[in-house]
């Protein structure tokens, strides 16, 4: 028994793993999309649109479909205005308006002490003063790794806001995520909350998003990192982050997340788009640390 539990902590460790490498490759993918001068409201509701239509096509296949009971209809609406409506669009805005991706990523590291607040509020989550020194190492770390530019953007009051916006955002996002993981499967929640974003979106693509539109839109520079961030970063990657959120709770499962940054320094350093010095290696090793602090639990005897 004690060997199964271990081995399902594992599984949802690697899983956690696995969807921050994908959010934080995604970052590269949005990068390339940003310098083709894509339109944040047309790449970004795309991206949404066919993450639902995948998911949709594939709980359908599986017979998962299951409507919403009409006392969570309010959840699911107010889940998928926080993400990925509002924490999408204040994420991209917020990086363009800073000019500073460095500074963009501490803002959305701080991801974790907000979401501690909510999940010893909303849910009774529990929380150690191992698990409080993790969540500071790993902020420390992830400070190392990110902290190596110091440019920012004319707009750069404006692009803070827009990042806090994105952060709290994702707070709400995590919560009701939990109220809702019990009484679905992670890919109907995921389902609903994409399909209901792209309703959210559709009049910005419409009015903003077809801007100049051209057949460049789409040719294969521009839909290659498009399905790659719908189909892997959206559809998978939520889905597997749904059962995160349920297995280690809001406060925990937030300390993963605040990882992107570095997953997306890693992934960068891999592609031999950017380099590591050994500040940054440093900041890894510390945040990998911090990490597994923060996972810790107190057995009772």
């Amino acid at each position: 028994m004690k060997k199964d539990i271990k081995g399902s902590k594992l599984l949802v460790y690697l899983v956690s793993v696995f969807a921050i490498i994908l959010w934080g490759i995604s970052y590269i993918w949005t990068d390339m999309l940003i310098r083709l001068d894509i339109p944040v409201f047309y790449f970004v509701f795309v991206r949404i649109f066919l993450a639902g239509i995948i998911l949709f096509l594939l709980n359908a296949t599986r017979g998962r479909i299951s409507g919403i009971h009409r006392k969570d209809l309010p959840k699911f609406l107010l889940l998928a205005l926080f993400e990925p409506f509002l924490y999408f669009l204040c994420e991209s805005y917020g990086l363009k308006e800073t000019g500073s991706p460095t500074l963009s990523a501490m803002i959305i590291a701080t991801i974790p002490i907000f979401s501690i607040g909510a999940g010893m509020l909303f849910f009774k989550e529990k929380i150690n003063l191992v698990n409080i020194i993790g969540i500071v190492l790993s902020l420390c770390g992830i400070g190392l790794v990110v902290m190596s530019k110091d440019s920012v953007g004319e707009n750069f009051i404006w692009g803070i806001v827009l990042l806090v916006i994105a952060v709290l955002s994702e707070v709400g996002h995590a919560s009701i995520t939990k109220s809702l993981s019990h009484n679905y499967c992670s890919q109907v929640i995921v389902m609903y909350q994409f399909l209901i974003g792209s309703v959210y979106l559709l009049p910005l693509f419409i009015f903003k998003g077809l801007d100049n539109f051209s057949m460049r839109y789409l040719s294969a520079d521009v839909l290659y990192p498009v399905v790659c961030l719908a189909f892997l970063c959206s559809s998978l990657a939520f889905s597997l982050w749904v059962s995160t959120i349920k297995n280690l709770g809001v406060a925990r499962s937030s300390i993963f997340s605040a990882l992107i940054p570095v997953a997306a320094a890693v992934a960068a350093w891999i592609l031999g788009q950017e380099s590591l010095n050994a500040r940054q290696v440093t900041g890894i090793i510390v945040s990998t640390i911090g990490v597994v602090m923060s996972q810790y639990t107190v057995r009772k005897q």
